[in-house]
């Protein structure tokens, strides 16, 4: 449902509603957000091993491109 469509909604409640309605976004904005994952360097061994092979790095991204530029 976009905002726009619950905008619409609102415009049909009752004063009472709407400022129920408002008691409840302001408690769910005040909510604490939920904690990012926080990654250890360790969490990241092993990615990019391919890329340790003494590929040129400059080489290896025209390589990506050009695949994508022949992509379907």
């Amino acid at each position: 449902m976009s905002v726009q469509e619950i905008v619409a909604q609102v415009r049909h409640m009752s004063r009472a509603e709407r400022t129920q309605l408002m008691h409840e976004l302001v408690d769910v904005l005040n909510m604490p957000a939920p904690e990012e994952k926080r990654y250890n360097t360790l969490d990241f061994r092993g990615i990019g091993t391919e890329l340790a092979d003494g590929t040129d790095a400059q080489d290896y991204v025209n390589q990506l491109r050009s695949e994508w530029d022949h992509r379907p």
